[in-house]
């Protein structure tokens, strides 16, 4: 039998927000609420970089109103970063915040690089002999969290980009005379799932429907080639609608398009602009209009028009996680498992955290349609399911009305010149 941990909680946000990581960490205060061991329920401001400084909030302290608004309030209610922990004494000034606030669980809500830094905090109390029970929380739109079926997050952008494509699409046929070609670029560094989401947006009836080409990182793009799939689609269409996701390659694995604000802190390519990159491969070489679109950080934040099947997963996961810490669990992260069977269901289970860190799941060969540019049956049935019920927003004077919490702060202990 599991040794009871008696003490105080953590929680935190990391990297690019999502339109439902609030509601994981709903999930979590929630579920900490319900057990006695769990004393303090503390949300950390900034992920990392806000444990680092001791800038703690009382969560528990919140009125019930604000943490159900979590449920339907996009981008990070607790802030957060994209700070990478290099150094030693990092590590060791996280370790002494959780020692003098006596935390005992650490839920990190992310991706990739926030799962690596929660694996490592965990390794280091452990080898410190510091009592602390570690569990991830899976955030990421980008949906390319390896071990788990899908991300909270990734439902809910495919279904503000697909209801982007369709009105765009409409906007079109009324505009276009076979000489209009539209280009919509998504996020998505390394996978193209994001893009590859957007062909939800095709009637059942009509294969003929937007978007007529999707482009992803998954296959080496070719300008011969794109030129001629959109000629192709013009002869039969009044316009093109081309889905592109940022991070598109050449055969070498080159980006296509960089942004000139280099890297982040992670040492990740900052991309942007393969859209106008196609946009200007057209007109070089097609006599017809060409316009293309970013989304941006529009399609993570589209918490209006977001999936409640996502955000009721992104809440479970977070109930999920104070549940197995409670339990015993500890250097894990909550992963999606989907049931057997026609009717989707969905569970959740752990994974280790070192073997999620840093690691990218693409998408399976046999989920691409030979054409390169549109997607199989088994794509669809798999994403269709993820993006199903609306998300029920309240709207004040015409917009939709979010919470913010009131972020009582926690007395500091430290002295604040040990972290610079």
């Amino acid at each position: 039998m599991t040794e009871e941990l008696i003490g105080n909680c953590l929680v935190a946000q990391s990297g690019g927000p999502t339109a439902v990581i609030n509601a994981s960490v709903a999930g979590v205060v929630s579920e900490a609420l319900n057990h006695v061991c769990i004393e303090e329920v503390y949300g950390g401001m900034n992920g990392v970089l806000g444990i680092l400084r001791e800038e703690l909030i009382d969560l528990a302290e919140e009125s019930q109103q604000n943490i159900r608004g979590l449920r339907y309030t996009p981008a990070s209610a607790l802030g957060t970063c994209r700070f990478k922990l290099r150094r030693e004494q990092d590590y060791e000034r996280i370790l002494q915040v959780f020692e003098a606030h006596n935390i005992r669980f650490f839920f990190y809500c992310g991706g990739n690089d926030s799962q690596d830094t929660a694996d490592k905090i965990s390794k280091l109390a452990q080898s410190k002999g510091y009592a602390l029970r570690v569990i991830g929380v899976p955030k990421t739109i980008d949906n390319d969290l390896v071990t788990t079926d899908h991300c909270p997050g990734y439902g809910s952008v495919v279904k503000y980009i697909c209801s982007v494509v369709r009105e765009t699409a409409l906007d079109h046929e009324a505009m276009g005379q076979h000489d209009l070609v539209s280009i919509v670029e998504v996020m998505g560094r390394n996978a193209g799932w994001i893009a590859a989401g957007s062909t939800l947006a095709k009637a059942k009836d009509n294969p003929n429907d937007a978007p007529h080409l999707i482009y992803l990182p998954e296959r080496p793009f070719s300008k011969d080639k794109f030129v001629d799939d959109v000629q192709r689609v013009l002869k039969k269409n009044r316009y093109c609608l081309v889905v592109v996701g940022e991070g598109l390659t050449d055969k070498d694995g080159n980006y296509i398009a960089n942004s000139a604000s280099g890297q982040d802190a992670f040492g990740h390519q900052q991309l942007g602009g393969i859209g106008d990159f196609l946009a200007n491969l057209v007109e070089e070489n097609l006599a017809v209009k060409a316009r293309s679109s970013k989304l941006g950080t529009g399609q993570r934040a589209a918490a209006h028009c977001s999936s409640q099947t996502d955000n009721d997963e992104a809440f479970m996961a977070g109930k999920s996680a104070v549940k197995a810490a409670v339990e015993g669990e500890t250097d894990k992260m909550v992963i999606l498992v989907r049931a057997e069977g026609d009717a989707y269901a969905c569970e959740t289970s752990l994974a280790p955290l070192s073997e999620i860190a840093n690691g990218v799941k693409d998408i399976p060969e046999d989920w691409i349609a030979e054409d390169g540019v549109s997607m199989t049956a088994k794509f669809i049935k798999y994403c269709q399911p993820l993006i199903q019920g609306e998300v029920n927003v309240p709207f004040e004077n015409g917009v939709p009305s979010y919470v913010r919490l009131s972020r009582r702060r926690i007395r500091k202990v430290l002295d604040p010149h040990e972290f610079e």
